[in-house]
């Protein structure tokens, strides 16, 4: 518009020089056109709803009807499932709906319940001896269940599993020192019941774990399977015991210790629960749980680190401070010195 208005002015100057009153009856009617335009407005009065629903709009229906409302929430379930059949109307679905998530199991099925003291009694003494006899007796449902899981997977092996097992534990802990880096990996190696229970808490800590020598060889001590949904769905799980020497130590965000010692190692007996999708294909073998021991006992506590409150200063009255004063009150020495 600018640019017209300049190629029109240049023209009016070129002109103007052989008629020179034609450039201010130009300007003059230019400056006029706004006061001269006719509204495109109909003012007819047969318009005039026409004109007022383009503004303010159709009036509206659907305006709530509180009494309504009101007497619907007196109804008991069965007269309100009646009402939405009368209007056609479907039930409402709650939000609070959980997701199903088939690839893993969400608890640890029939819990394995170590023998108490198990890793300090000897198997030669008489409570070592005890031990080893319950173990005994609860093999055979894990034989039988042993079975049902080489008719999905046929080379899998009991010794070969235990010692695969407890290398795959060791490479989980050692990945839980960089959880952002480690994520995708971590998920390969930890079901989705495990995963959270693994990394809980880390973001703002320092996680220092390190393996140093397995005391005892692992060992396979339960399995069980279980179907979900259907009998063709099958899961197993294994517990396998290990007995690992290892170090550990956890740091607040501040860099200041809170629990445990990268000097101090310790010889530490855990049951740990893999899972698998027997019915999956392309199920593998993942961490799903840690069995912790009602007699085992109670850790140590996490050292926190708190903001220190500021105080004000409590200013404390000396004896020579009293002497002094009782001296300048009273005219006579010799109460301040009895």
């Amino acid at each position: 518009m600018f640019s017209r208005i300049c190629l029109s002015c240049r023209i009016l100057q070129v002109n103007s020089k052989n008629y020179p009153g034609a450039l201010y009856r130009l300007q003059d009617a230019s400056f006029n056109t706004d006061s001269t335009l006719q509204s495109q407005r109909n003012t007819h009065k047969r318009f005039r709803i026409l004109r007022r629903l383009k503004i303010m709009g159709p009036p509206r229906k659907d305006f709530p009807n509180f009494e309504e409302m009101r007497e619907k929430q007196k109804m008991t379930p069965a007269e309100q499932r009646q009402d939405m059949k009368k209007d056609g109307r479907m039930p409402p679905r709650s939000d609070r709906v959980r997701p199903i998530n088939i690839s893993c199991t969400g608890v640890i099925i029939d819990q394995y319940v170590p023998p108490e003291g198990d890793g300090k009694m000897s198997s030669i003494s008489g409570e070592g001896a005890k031990q080893r006899l319950k173990e005994f007796g609860k093999k055979g449902q894990s034989y039988m269940q042993l079975r049902k899981i080489k008719q999905f997977d046929e080379d899998f092996e009991v010794k070969e599993f235990a010692q695969t097992a407890q290398e795959m534990y060791i490479e989980a802990q050692n990945l839980l020192q960089d959880v952002e880096k480690n994520e995708d990996k971590l998920h390969e190696l930890c079901s989705e019941k495990a995963y959270p229970e693994m990394t809980y808490m880390l973001e703002e800590k320092t996680f220092r774990w390190r393996f140093l020598e397995s005391v005892e060889p692992p060992r396979v001590v339960y399995v069980r399977t279980q179907d979900m949904m259907s009998k063709e769905n099958q899961y197993a799980q294994v517990t396998v015991r290990m007995h690992l020497k290892q170090t550990l130590a956890v740091y607040d965000r501040f860099g200041r210790r809170m629990y445990g010692s990268e000097n101090i190692a310790r010889d530490m007996v855990e049951y740990i629960v893999f899972e698998k999708h027997l019915s999956n294909l392309y199920g593998i073998w993942r961490v799903h749980g840690k069995i912790v021991p009602d007699w085992m006992p109670v850790s140590e506590p996490v050292i926190r680190t708190y903001r220190k409150k500021e105080f004000e200063e409590i200013v404390e009255e000396t004896e020579d401070s009293t002497d002094k004063e009782v001296v300048s009150k009273d005219d006579n020495p010799t109460v301040a010195t009895a």
